[in-house]
């Protein structure tokens, strides 16, 4: 849920994320002089309310920031060849900092926080030949001020960071092998250190996970195995093909997935995903369901802080925004009517089990493709790499 795009409103705003458990979010905010501060929004309240968290000093504009359920705010800043860790947090007029350590940089390199899981935080750390996982604070040891624990070590250069479950002990990551070459997910298991593939559709595609719904086990990802880049849809621990659906080709536009439902137990056809529509005329939310062949268009709020949102616990849809008329808030969308259970169960399915397919205009047959299935990932140890 963290927005790349730095938005213009009232002042500019970078990297907005929003806590696990949707009760706070955070951001960097440019200061009239230039310079930039942590702020923390509280979202879980009748009304969002902003908190200003500066330091003795502006930030860097790369500095990252990381809301917690407990109300404070993790930041990563650069310094020299390394990277501070610390926790802010309001003291009256003030802002308090308790420091929890470094993690070095290799040869410049990012030091990269992960989404925020289980009121816990986490990061990607670039060694040689490999990419570390580290808990930085949180659950997991409970170490707000002992350092940084290495929780795992995977081969190859990680990107991406989906969390597969609540419990933040299943991690996706997107890894490109020592040697180059193709991208494929793999699953981390945190407690046990173990990697596993996750996706591999082709043998020569490039497989990406983008998001996970953990009560449906819908996953969202991005490959080039149709022949161009789409996005398609599987389901974690089925024997259900990948697919590719239509309705999330658009021409000139790209859609990226940024929050899905939660609570559709076991059912990923009707869980609502929203994604930003990124074409030649600007940003705009889309809403679609992986059971239906149509999205749902939405108006975004002026100044919305464009690839955030959240869904509410009855099934709306929240975008936050700023702008020059309304310094902070969220904008609330009720969610499209679900397609009734028939239509959702009917839709086609794959013959062969395993297989990634394409939907193609009506009447197109679904075009198979060789895919690991998903449920070999992250559950077979003997697949560990």
């Amino acid at each position: 849920m963290t927005a790349c795009a730095i938005e213009k409103a009232t002042v500019l705003r970078a990297g907005f994320t929003i806590a696990s458990d949707g009760s706070y979010a955070a951001c960097l905010t440019e200061s009239g002089e230039g310079g930039w501060y942590p702020e923390r929004w509280t979202l879980a309240g009748p009304e969002p309310y902003t908190v200003p968290l500066p330091a003795n000093q502006p930030e860097e504009p790369g500095t990252e920031v990381l809301p917690l359920p407990d109300g404070r705010v993790l930041i990563r800043r650069r310094v020299a060849d390394r990277f501070d860790l610390a926790l802010l947090y309001p003291t009256g007029p003030g802002t308090g900092e308790l420091p929890l350590g470094s993690l070095k940089s290799l040869e410049g390199k990012e030091v990269r926080l992960l989404p925020p899981v289980a009121g816990a935080a986490f990061a990607l750390a670039p060694t040689e030949g490999a990419t570390q996982v580290w808990l930085v604070c949180g659950s997991g040891g409970g170490n707000h001020s002992g350092g940084p624990q290495l929780l795992a070590t995977v081969r190859g250069r990680c990107t991406g960071g989906v969390w597969l479950d609540r419990a933040g002990r299943m991690l996706a990551l997107d890894r490109v092998g020592p040697d180059g070459g193709r991208t494929k997910a793999v699953a981390v298991d945190l407690r046990q250190g173990e990697v596993t593939p996750l996706l591999q559709i082709a043998e020569d595609s490039n497989d990406r996970v983008l998001l996970a719904e953990p009560d449906s086990g819908l996953l969202m990802l991005r490959s080039d195995a149709p022949g161009t880049d789409r996005l398609g849809w599987g389901v974690l621990g089925s024997r259900r093909p990948v697919r590719f659906p239509e309705a999330l080709r658009m021409a000139d536009t790209v859609l990226t997935p940024f929050a899905a439902q939660s609570g559709q137990i076991l059912m990923p056809e009707g869980a609502a995903v929203a994604l930003r529509a990124e074409g030649p005329d600007g940003a705009a939310p889309v809403v679609w369901r992986p059971g239906e062949r149509t999205v749902t268009w939405l108006t975004a709020p002026e100044g919305w802080l464009a690839g955030t949102g959240l869904w509410s616990a009855r099934g709306s849809l929240r975008l936050p925004y700023a702008c020059e008329r309304w310094p902070f808030g969220l904008s609330e969308y009720e969610a499209p009517a679900a397609a009734p259970v028939a239509a959702v169960t009917g839709a086609p399915r794959a013959a062969v089990e395993g297989a990634a397919t394409v939907d193609g205009p009506a009447g197109d047959e679904p075009r198979p493709m060789s895919v690991l299935p998903l449920q070999q990932a992250p559950l077979d140890p003997a697949r560990a790499r």
